[in-house]
């Protein structure tokens, strides 16, 4: 029987692995999908980090997580995260590409180590999860590829051209990755976050320009909280999008109305 209403956004019998999985968006993110029902698998180059933020998101929906060590740059490591969630949880359903970094600042004054960092861990990282997981998706002829983009894939401002590069990169891969995965009943979709008070951006949170050029942009004239991005990511891996792949949704206050 097709599923209807509210049984639509229902994730029990899932399993999902977000990278990045232990703080700010990515926590966040973990924390919703948990509560709906999903095994969640978080990871962060941290293994302490990540194995109390598993028994923590555990703890509160009783759900089966792990914790793991990973740095999605090392395509061993990657293949090892994956390897290890199919083992101790039977699948992967669900893939939330979250980890990110940011390095700001004019073009001149950027080295160019910090625009291979940054693209190292925004797009390759995301590239080489994909990667690992689709083979198991194929499979299961079911999947979901989450890959968290930006407004600033988008729209652009000053001094970020490696994280606007970055995210750029990512949105557009996430329209290949829609197209080469649909005949095997895998979806791939992007959220793009608008100004969010992650701990990344909490070193700019009250300069003046940081609250005109980015708070200020937005209609809603605030941060979004954490909680927020919820919606969207359980939206993105449920049945209610079944019909959706290769799309860009945009939570971001209306920032990219204007």
């Amino acid at each position: 029987m097709t599923k209807q209403g509210m049984d639509l956004f229902c994730l029990k019998n899932r399993v999902a692995l977000i990278t990045g999985g232990t703080k700010g968006l990515g926590r966040s993110i973990a924390e919703g999908l948990a509560a709906a029902g999903a095994d969640v698998v978080v990871c962060s180059r941290s293994s302490d980090e990540a194995a109390r933020v598993a028994a923590q998101i555990a703890q509160s929906s009783g759900r089966r997580t792990l914790g793991l060590r990973c740095d999605v740059t090392s395509e061993g490591q990657v293949k090892e995260l994956v390897d290890r969630t199919v083992r101790d949880l039977g699948k992967i359903d669900i893939l939330v590409n979250n980890a990110g970094i940011n390095v700001r600042g004019p073009i001149e004054d950027l080295k160019l180590e910090d625009f291979h960092k940054v693209l190292e861990t925004n797009v390759t990282g995301p590239w080489l999860c994909a990667r690992a997981v689709v083979p198991h998706m194929k499979r299961a002829k079911y999947g979901r590829i989450i890959n968290v983009s930006s407004t600033l894939g988008s729209i652009a401002l000053p001094n970020r051209t490696p994280y606007a590069s970055s995210k750029g990169a990512v949105s557009q891969m996430t329209r290949v990755l829609a197209l080469e995965l649909a005949p095997y009943g895998v979806t791939a979709n992007a959220i793009c976050p608008g100004p969010f008070l992650t701990e990344m951006n909490a070193s700019i949170a009250q300069q003046p320009k940081t609250l005109q050029d980015l708070v200020g942009a937005t209609a809603l004239g605030r941060w979004g909280e954490l909680h927020e991005i919820q919606g969207s990511a359980i939206f993105l891996a449920s049945e209610a999008s079944s019909y959706i792949t290769g799309s860009l949704l945009f939570v971001d206050g209306g920032w990219t109305a204007r």
